[in-house]
């Protein structure tokens, strides 16, 4: 190769690195049904939509480096219940997932339902945030979500991986809690709301948890594509330390969130193993869900 084509491809190659360091984390969808509210201007939703797509996709989040096909698939599902003037109260739906390693599948990592977003805005106003301080409710809430989003996608790659994007969150949430007009940021409202996620995340007791959650992708559905038995062993081994975070940590919201998030996962998976699998995936998992036996019915035959 001559000196031009050897400048050529180290151009090319350092143009490339220097767009992917570019290129946002999340390939987000944001979508706001409005349904629920009638006889108001509808463009303003078609407005906010918009801008809070870009908000999301046009901003880099972390320092890390993402190609392309690396960002992390994500929707967020804006429900409005009430509108008065500039004042909405909506719930916010938001899932994520990841691509499992040598495979097309991709798994859910994250399926949650926030019922506490209120907040104001105006059409055409600038969607704004800093980490110093929170402008309004709404962005707040979005990146505490996107952090939270981050962080256990990290998690899912190497063990606590995802700690500096728990502590974001958790920094959004103590600003967050100084307005008292903001709710879902606050202890007492609610056992299933923003406070109680992150605080779920980022205390010593879910250290097992966070564990758990990385030998479940990296050990466990990372590993199926080589070795699909030997990926099925490794999920089967790691499930009792969720029965152990269970018995430290009985009412926690992570074991809602894991059950939203991946039992119908886990039963896909052992409906394909041995009858011995399937009994102890059946006995482990009835008794860390016994409200959800109808949807492990196929495991107990």
């Amino acid at each position: 190769m001559n000196k031009r084509k050897k400048w050529l491809v180290c151009l090319l190659a350092t143009m490339a690195l220097s767009a992917w360091s570019q290129v946002s984390e999340l390939n987000a969808k944001l979508s706001i049904n409005s349904s629920k509210v009638q006889g108001t201007n509808k463009e303003i939703f078609n407005t906010l939509q918009r801008a809070l797509n870009e908000f999301i996709n046009n901003k880099k989040w972390t320092n890390a480096k993402f190609s392309p096909n690396e960002r992390i698939d994500c929707t967020f599902t804006m429900i409005v219940n009430t509108q008065e003037d500039n004042r909405f109260s909506c719930e916010l739906q938001v899932q994520a997932r990841r691509p499992v390693y040598n495979s097309s599948y991709t798994t859910t990592i994250f399926n949650f339902r926030d019922t506490q977003l209120d907040f104001q805005y105006t059409e055409m106003e600038p969607l704004e945030y800093s980490e110093t301080t929170l402008q309004s409710n709404l962005t707040a809430t979005i990146v505490f979500y996107i952090y939270v989003i981050l962080g256990i996608d990290f998690d899912g790659f190497s063990p606590k991986g995802g700690s500096v994007f728990f502590q974001q969150a958790q920094q959004i949430l103590t600003l967050a809690q100084s307005e008292p007009s903001w709710n879902g940021w606050k202890a007492f409202e609610n056992d299933r709301n923003r406070h109680a996620l992150i605080t779920a995340l980022t205390e010593n007791q879910s250290e097992g948890y966070r564990q758990f959650w990385y030998d479940y992708h990296r050990k466990g559905l990372d590993e199926m594509a080589a070795n699909a038995d030997r990926g099925r062993t490794n999920i089967l081994e790691a499930l009792p330390a969720l029965t152990a975070y269970k018995s430290a940590r009985p009412t926690s919201i992570l074991l809602q969130v894991f059950s939203d998030t991946k039992l119908d996962e886990l039963v896909a998976i052992y409906s394909k193993a041995t009858t011995q699998e399937k009994q102890a995936g059946y006995k482990t998992l009835s008794n860390l869900y016994p409200g959800q036996t109808n949807r492990l019915g196929s495991l107990k035959n």
